[in-house]
């Protein structure tokens, strides 16, 4: 591990009363934290862009709505963006938002309000400046200045198929955003409940990659389009193979999403949970938490744990040395991140304010964090 004395680690947390930043040294053995920051307020998701040293946060106040501000001193003082993302007014590609059942052909609406913003991700360092966020509503923004303007991505927004689309109980949002890092006019999204969507030119034109994954709640078990995605995640150095969290199991696709994989049918022992993420090193091994059914969401078996697989998902195990015993903790989708060790640190918290650390990759844990407001997303930064 080169440079330990030099290199910082942070783990930027976001909940429903702030944000908080706990930041180590490499050896990641002891923690200090800073905040709360946007005391009170929703803190969505917080992200370091490495291109600028930035950090960037989407918040909504129960009040004043939704905003992003972004730091340049690592989260000591913050600046609102000039102009958050809102859609055009009058909305005239407006979608009205319903059930299949509900929704049969789209109709104008009067106006569509962004609720939250869900998601902030750099793109990557080929195209300088560029931001993308998720939002509710389900739809894409683009910013093209380092987050102070954002325009909205109009070939998502008029997307045929957005008429069709409808609320979780999380609501109706974009949540997962992921450039390919190889191919800069290629990305994915996923939409709760829409399902995963990609384009490769860049924005202009989208189309649908749920082949094979299942929609239980649906009439059509496996539609076209119309699953809940939980979350989805990708490894910069094997990009054609993704790995999927979902409201009806864990799938995997060895080919950009055109066909999908269940990993974890007969495997796991559930098939519901939101998180997912991938080794920083070792793009085979893969990390979820599940919970007992989208029933009864708690703890399956009454015990916390975390369920790695070092094949790609053609075995797992259940991790929980560290971990609380006869305990129901929940994780949601945003609140598990990678630091880029090779020993890695994996991050986890929950909606009871605990936040959980591995530093050897999943093999034991510690409580690193515990008494916060409920824990919406973790992201990480080494800052060199």
């Amino acid at each position: 591990m080169k440079n330990i004395g030099y290199e910082k680690v942070l783990v930027l947390i976001g909940t429903r009363k702030g944000g908080f930043i706990l930041y180590s040294d490499a050896r990641r053995e002891s923690w200090q934290m800073r905040g709360p920051i946007f005391k009170g307020w929703n803190v969505m998701h917080m992200v370091f862009d490495p291109r600028t040293g930035r950090l960037h946060a989407a918040v909504v106040h129960d009040v004043f709505g939704p905003s992003n501000h972004y730091s340049d001193d690592l989260g000591e003082t913050w600046t609102q963006g000039k102009q958050a993302p809102s859609f055009p007014r009058p909305s005239k590609s407006s979608r009205p938002m319903g059930t299949p059942e509900e929704v049969k052909e789209p109709r104008e609406l009067e106006e569509e309000k962004v609720l939250k913003i869900w998601h902030i991700r750099p793109a990557g360092v080929e195209r300088p400046g560029v931001l993308y966020a998720g939002v509710e509503p389900a739809a894409l923004f683009i910013s093209r200045d380092s987050g102070d303007t954002w325009e909205l991505n109009e070939s998502l927004y008029d997307h045929p198929h957005r008429a069709n689309w409808f609320p979780g109980a999380g609501g109706l949002c974009l949540h997962t955003i992921l450039p390919d890092p190889q191919e800069q006019d290629r990305i994915y999204v996923a939409i709760s409940t829409g399902g995963c969507y990609r384009t490769d030119d860049g924005g202009k034109s989208w189309a649908p990659y749920n082949k094979n994954v299942r929609a239980d709640f649906m009439p059509d078990k496996l539609p076209e389009y119309g699953q809940c995605v939980h979350k989805i995640a990708i490894h910069p150095e094997k990009p054609a193979v993704l790995f999927q969290q979902n409201h009806c199991g864990v799938y995997r696709s060895d080919d950009r999403g055109e066909n999908w994989i269940d990993i974890g049918d007969g495997k796991l022992p559930s098939r519901f949970g939101f998180p997912i993420a991938v080794h920083p090193q070792q793009p085979e091994t893969i990390y979820i938490v599940l919970e007992e059914s989208d029933q009864f969401r708690l703890s399956v078996d009454g015990s916390f744990a975390v369920w790695r697989s070092q094949n790609s998902g053609n075995s797992w195990e259940r991790m929980n040395k560290g971990l609380p015993e006869n305990a129901h903790l929940v994780v949601l989708r945003e609140a598990m991140a990678t630091d880029q060790y090779e020993q890695a640190g994996i991050y986890i918290g929950t909606t009871t304010g605990q936040v959980f650390a591995t530093r050897d990759s999943g093999d034991s844990w510690e409580k690193i964090a515990d008494y916060l407001p409920r824990i919406l997303s973790v992201e990480t930064a080494t800052i060199t």
